[in-house]
This record gives C-alpha cells, structure tokens and sequence, in this order.
C-alpha cells in the first residue's frame, strides 16, 4: 500500500505533507489580509493605512508616482494584485493529498509559480521603496519577509515534483508518459520512478 506521509529524498520530511502546507496556508492568509488593508487604502476606502514605525512613510509608498506607474501599467493595485496572489497560495496549497508531489505535479508546479514569483516580486518592490521611493512602508515589508518565507517552504515540494517528472522522462523517454504523469495519471512506469526517487539515499 503506498505511503502517502513517505518522506522525499535528499529530504529527511515529506514535502507535502499537511505539516508543511498548513502553516504556508496560514501564512498566505496573514498576508492576504495584510495586503487587504494596503488595498483599501491604495483605492480610497480609508483614509491612511496602519504603520507604527515609519508613520506616513507607508501612504507615501503606497501612493507614490511608482504606486501609479504601476497600476497605469497593470490596471490594478498592486496591493489588490497581492490579495489575489496571496490567497492563490493558501488555496493551492490547501488542494490535494500528502503526495501530492507524484499525484497532482501540475498542481504544485502551479503552486509554484504562484509562490516564487511573488517572492521575486516583492523583493523588487522593496527595492523600489529603497532607491525609487524613498520612503519605506511597514506592512509592505512584512508582507516581503512572509513572500519570501513562502517561497522557502514551498521549493522543497516543487524540487519534489520536479525530480520526480525527470526521473518519469530519464527511464522513459516518452513525451506522451511524461504528460501524463504531470496530470497525475496512474500508471506502473509512474510507481517506479516514484520509488526510484523514494529509494534515494537522504542528503
């Protein structure tokens, strides 16, 4: 019967275990919210957004010639955009099984692009507060710092699903197999490269 809690070599933990993925759902939650209220404010609904240690630094940034460059460009705030991304993460994460990383590929690759582009992307925005702006805003930065913790739980799942997609197409080489198993269909050339990647010495 297979093990859906196996841990993943070179990892000592199953990266998809609930362990892992709960506390990223949390997370992407906290944020959301967080970039809720940064919203708000971005579109006029209250009247200043919440900073206890830069002051009015944080609706300088969030109403800065960048803030609207930027919404010139996409349509939407980028405070919004972040609501939106942030709670793709928790409910991407949420989807799907303990092994996920061999049933569902397409589903943690999608979660993937999710988390690590946002990580990418908020790492820009900070540096744009710091040598665009000028000015610096509280809770951007923690929404930063949560991006960035996202991007750190997530890889090892992603790496999961990846070594296991490459190891399909190694003892295969057959694109149509290798599209398959990134849909998650079962098959007997799926369980061995599953249990190739399981049978891995651990780093």
């Amino acid at each position: 019967m297979t093990d859906l809690n196996a841990h993943v070599p070179p990892y000592k933990h199953n990266p998809s275990a609930w362990s892992q993925r709960i506390p990223i759902c949390l997370l992407a939650f906290v944020a959301a919210a967080i970039s809720t209220h940064l919203s708000m404010y971005q579109w006029g609904l209250i009247e200043s957004s919440w900073d206890p240690v830069f002051g009015e630094g944080s609706n300088h940034v969030l109403k800065s010639d960048t803030a609207k460059k930027m919404y010139g460009i996409l349509g939407i705030h980028d405070a919004a955009l972040g609501v939106i991304a942030y709670l793709g993460d928790a409910i991407l994460g949420f989807a799907g099984s303990p092994r996920r990383w061999q049933y569902r590929p397409w589903l943690v690759i999608l979660f993937g692009i999710d988390v690590i582009p946002l990580g990418i992307v908020s790492v820009i925005l900070v540096l744009c507060q710091a040598f665009i702006v000028g000015d610096w805003c509280f809770l951007c930065l923690v929404t930063a710092l949560i991006s960035l913790i996202l991007v750190y739980w997530a890889w090892d799942e992603v790496r999961a699903s990846l070594m296991y997609l490459k190891l399909v197409w190694t003892q295969n080489h057959d694109r149509r197999l290798l599209w398959r198993a990134f849909w998650g269909y079962r098959d007997e050339a799926f369980e061995r490269a599953a249990e190739t990647l399981l049978a891995r010495e651990e780093a």
